[in-house]
């Protein structure tokens, strides 16, 4: 069922202490560290991109994952979408399908990933703790309340949130740096 995803992202200095700091609060992992790699899809002419959407095949493992997000809808503070997801048998053939009706990768992502969730029966929220080729990086996830108490027994304000996505701020980097923008990937991986 669709559903409106809320999050934002914090950039972490000291991925340690941050970790010590979650599992302090009573989190507890619930997916262990795992690769990501990411592939957004487009038209040629660049459609969902204009329309800030974006159709994502993700493969973690041995699983595939295929995400529809919509357009971001009304919050500066934060990233708020629509976002369809589901499991996918064979990633492979999703690709061949996706590429046969048009579509086309215009980028890739690695990430590295682990997943913490609040102990016991409580689900408000989650955080997952991201490495990318960029720097380290929280993503809290949960009702904006929920956002806002974690985010400040994490020891961050919201002038530290992030609502921009991995791609943009990537190629954001790129542009600092004076480098053509590529794929966002561990070049040891490649």
């Amino acid at each position: 069922m669709p559903r409106h995803e809320t999050e934002i992202k914090l950039r972490v200095a000291d991925a340690r202490a941050v970790k010590r700091r979650i599992l302090a609060l009573g989190f507890e992992v619930s997916e262990p560290r795992h690769l990501e790699r990411n592939f957004l899809f487009d038209f040629a002419d660049l459609r969902l991109r204009r329309s800030s959407s974006v159709i994502r095949l993700r493969h973690e493992g041995k699983r595939s994952i295929l995400t529809f997000k919509g357009p971001p809808v009304g919050s500066a503070r934060y990233k708020i979408r629509r976002e369809i997801e589901t499991e996918v048998g064979d990633g492979g053939r999703l690709r061949a399908i996706l590429e046969s009706i048009g579509l086309r990768q215009v980028f890739c992502y690695e990430k590295f990933r682990t997943t913490f969730a609040p102990r016991g029966k409580s689900k408000a929220g989650q955080i997952v703790f991201d490495q990318t080729p960029i720097g380290n990086f929280l993503e809290l996830e949960g009702p904006k309340r929920w956002i806002d108490v974690a985010a400040r027994r994490l020891d961050f304000s919201r002038g530290d949130y992030v609502t921009a996505s991995y791609a943009a701020l990537y190629v954001s980097l790129c542009q600092q740096e004076r480098k053509q923008p590529g794929n966002m990937v561990f070049a040891a991986l490649k």
